[in-house]
């Protein structure tokens, strides 16, 4: 007589975790390097690649460096940049930000250039180009005025879809950003130029690296009267649905690690593309742990990036993406 035994539970969940091969085969949740966007910091001169001291690995450019990053991109598999300007010159209005030849409009022809396939994403803020740091006009009395603010917006999306980019990225967290970006883009003939909205951008602590290296450091108060607050995760579904009613192609989270649970919530609730952005922060903190021992950097790092893409991700804007991606192509 044949009796059946009945195996616990755990031994046939080991069954499938026993090798390299068997883990990787029965994956619910796989990382790609056309998942990601690089982001790229843009300055004035020549002949410069500035190590930004607070983000190892990750520089200062200046214009005849894009040709050489385009290249590394495309060998890598990697599809598309993030675009951040630092101007020659600061002003109150941000002057730069909306120039035919600002330096953001000069990169995204650089890059062009070297790679026409290559997806150009230009973020549309006011705060790297301002003398105050602030995302938008400040008033005498120090408040940074919405509906003002919206014109120079929509100028400078305009100004970077003329020189070529693919997509325009709103960073601002003003009002009724995505519609006014939509109404010039559309009233300048370029009904074709997708947004990429910073939908729920939060009031973070994780930005301070980021700040440094694109010197946009505020230079009085903070953007908390402007950015979403960090306990708030039902305000962030009302802006995300805000966003898609205004003309948003895809909506994004940021930061990611920290709200991996608002990025899992507008997964479920909507259909559309979903950007996480892996923030300065994120990778400066992963970097220090790594460079102290504490952390193994493959794994860690990888671990990370498959959290975002595992919460709902459907894009991650992240500096680890270069490395990230040479591990993927040697896998």
């Amino acid at each position: 007589m044949t009796t059946t035994r009945l195996l616990a539970p755990f031994q046939r969940f080991r069954r499938l975790r026993r090798s390299e091969a068997l883990r990787r085969l029965v994956a619910e949740t796989r990382l790609d390097p056309a998942d990601f966007v690089h982001p790229l910091f843009v300055s004035h001169g020549h002949g410069l690649r500035n190590e930004i001291a607070s983000m190892p690995g990750q520089y200062q450019l200046s214009l005849d460096q894009l040709a050489a990053e385009a290249e590394e991109l495309r060998s890598l598999g990697i599809p598309a940049v993030l675009l951040f300007g630092l101007p020659e010159t600061k002003d109150g209005l941000g002057t730069e930000a909306y120039a035919r030849d600002g330096i953001v409009q000069q990169a995204v022809h650089a890059l062009k250039s070297a790679d026409p396939g290559l997806c150009v994403i230009c973020d549309v803020c006011l705060c790297e180009y301002t003398d105050h740091g602030h995302c938008g006009i400040v008033t005498p009395s120090g408040e940074v005025e919405n509906d003002t603010t919206l014109e120079l917006l929509g100028r400078i999306a305009v100004s970077q879809a003329e020189a070529g980019a693919d997509i325009v990225a709103p960073s601002d967290m003003m009002d009724g950003h995505t519609s006014a970006l939509r109404a010039a883009l559309d009233d300048a003939g370029h009904t074709s130029t997708p947004i990429m909205a910073y939908a729920a951008k939060y009031a973070s602590a994780f930005y301070g690296p980021f700040r440094v290296a694109a010197e946009s450091v505020p230079q009085f108060g903070d953007r908390r009267g402007y950015q979403m607050d960090p306990p708030n995760a039902r305000e962030a579904m009302r802006e995300i649905e805000a966003e898609i009613a205004e003309g948003a192609d895809i909506v994004m989270v940021k930061p990611a690690l920290p709200y991996l649970d608002v990025l899992s919530q507008a997964r479920q609730r909507f259909d559309v593309p979903l950007a996480a952005y892996n923030v300065s922060g994120e990778y400066a903190m992963l970097k220090a742990a790594i460079q102290n021992g504490w952390l193994e950097e493959r794994r860690a790092i990888m671990e990370a990036l498959t959290g975002i893409k595992r919460a709902g991700a459907d894009i991650i804007i992240t500096y680890h993406a270069k490395e990230a991606a040479r591990w993927l192509v040697e896998r």
